[in-house]
């Protein structure tokens, strides 16, 4: 008596890897996407293969999603250490012999040009996480100010390069981890009202400060400019003050309702610099208004709440403190991206989510959402 066998159909054998996947998280980049594939589709309109290039990173870091997914959360712990230390080690290639351009040594050539400081957004959340996993049930001050050190080298090193926004990113995927562990606000708020403090007298002297020929310590000149012009873009319209200006004309010419896919006069004029990445949120409020605005903030905002939901419910300490501090990552790029074009920060080098063009940060936005998508699917294989 012969027996028959049925292969298994493709669905039954995919259907285990979707199984556990965050629909609601999952939605929300979904909605994100599409908006950054439309506005991608009108801001790039006159820059040849950008919109398709655009389309494809996006297939590309869905795919890292993917495969990021599949591995759990324990696996990934055992990352952590290899991939910090490798950061490390090519932040200081970088330092000795790194590739300059425009005044900066932020690449290296190992056969293809990288920018190792990337690696850091998220080795920095691993690697604290996986020290804080250690140190479970028998916390104490010496191990902030070791996760501390772990937190300074690199982010002292992307300084160095200069490279001012992968620092901020880095230091606040750091800081989460460190702060979700139990930081006692008694450390922080110290330094919170100093900033607030040293940011309030910089605005009042702002005359003095700014004056030709004052030079501010620990800052590099372009740096200095930077500050000065978020102050007064007036002082230079036509030069480091024309970014912020023509963001914010933009911005407020939007008004309510916009004015319309593909009609944005300052975008399709080109008054906006760099309208496809960094000031890409400047030619999307031009063309769907304060309304266009909303929807973009609240899908940010839910991404975010959805992300520190996956936190709460993780089942282990490294879950809970890397799910946090990636979330994080995306709240403060997307907090500091709209606060530069709309002029209440400087300008520094960082895409707003989903939306500006960028293989690199496209490739980085993946493997934290696949980070998120695996502690989401093994908080579920738990509880099922």
């Amino acid at each position: 008596m012969s027996a028959v066998f049925e292969k298994p159909s493709y669905l039954s054998r995919v259907a285990p890897m979707l199984h556990g996947f965050d629909g609601p998280l999952a939605f929300a980049v979904f909605l994100l996407a599409c908006a950054g594939l439309l506005t991608m589709y009108s801001s790039g309109f006159d820059y040849g293969s950008r919109f398709v290039d655009h389309g494809r990173n996006m297939l590309l870091a869905g795919v890292i999603m993917f495969v990021v997914a599949q591995i759990p959360p324990q696996r990934l712990q055992t990352f952590a250490v290899p991939l910090y230390m490798a950061g490390v080690a090519l932040l200081i290639a970088v330092a000795v012999f790194g590739i300059t351009k425009k005044g900066a040594r932020r690449w290296l050539n190992v056969g293809i040009v990288i920018q190792p400081s990337e690696i850091l957004k998220i080795a920095m959340p691993l690697m604290l996480a996986w020290w804080f996993q250690k140190r479970e049930g028998q916390m104490r001050p010496l191990d902030f100010l070791v996760a501390g050190l772990l937190l300074i080298v690199p982010v002292g090193l992307i300084v160095k390069q200069p490279d001012l926004g992968t620092a901020i990113l880095v230091t606040a995927a750091g800081f989460a981890v460190i702060f979700f562990a139990g930081l006692s606000w008694k450390l922080i708020l110290p330094p919170l009202m100093l900033g607030i403090v040293g940011a309030t007298l910089i605005v009042f002297f702002e005359p003095q400060l700014c004056a030709d020929g004052v030079r501010w310590p620990l800052l590099h000149d372009y740096q200095q400019q930077r500050v000065c012009t978020l102050l007064d873009p007036s002082k230079d319209p036509l030069g480091k003050g024309f970014h912020i200006i023509q963001g914010m004309i933009a911005i407020g010419s939007g008004g309510v309702f916009g004015k319309g896919f593909m009609q944005g006069t300052q975008t399709h004029l080109e008054f906006i610099p760099e309208r496809t990445t960094d000031f890409i949120f400047a030619a999307y409020s031009e063309e769907f208004g304060l309304l266009g605005n909303l929807f973009l903030i609240f899908g940010f905002l839910f991404l975010v709440l959805r992300g520190l939901g996956i936190a709460l419910e993780a089942s282990t300490v490294f879950s809970r403190l890397l799910a946090g501090a990636i979330t994080m990552i995306f709240f403060t790029y997307a907090f500091v991206n709209m606060g530069m074009v709309s002029g209440i920060l400087p300008v520094v080098g960082v895409p707003l989510p989903f939306i500006s063009y960028g293989g690199t940060a496209m490739v980085t936005l993946g493997l934290g959402l696949g980070i998120l998508m695996s502690i989401a699917k093994a908080k579920r294989l738990v509880q099922s």
